[in-house]
């Protein structure tokens, strides 16, 4: 027997529920280590180390989900911004940070 979903139905596919891969690009030639801090892992210092690239650049990839994400990079062990991002936000507590809006 076939069963009609609702175009309205909790279940259908929506963009804003799948998560999107974004590759975040941190160029530091000379640091010893980098890593992405965000809203998507709660500022975690050490959740998302970033690898280098042959080029000297710092590469991680997240899935991140429909909407607006707030982060930054530490690069060996300082606050940076990403000179590449979509624009800049502040914090909860006043401070600058990376924004991107993933669609």
């Amino acid at each position: 027997m076939h069963q009609e979903r609702s175009f309205f139905s909790p279940d259908r596919y929506s963009a804003k529920k799948m998560a999107k891969p974004v590759n975040f690009v941190c160029v530091a030639p000379h640091a010893k280590a980098v890593h992405l801090t965000g809203d998507f892992n709660d500022w975690d210092p050490a959740a998302l180390p970033m690898k280098r690239q042959p080029d000297g650049a710092w590469l991680v990839q997240v899935c991140l989900n429909h909407g607006h994400h707030h982060y930054r990079f530490l690069v060996d062990g300082k606050a940076m911004l990403d000179p590449r991002a979509q624009g800049v936000a502040r914090d909860h507590q006043g401070e600058k940070v990376s924004l991107l809006a993933v669609s």
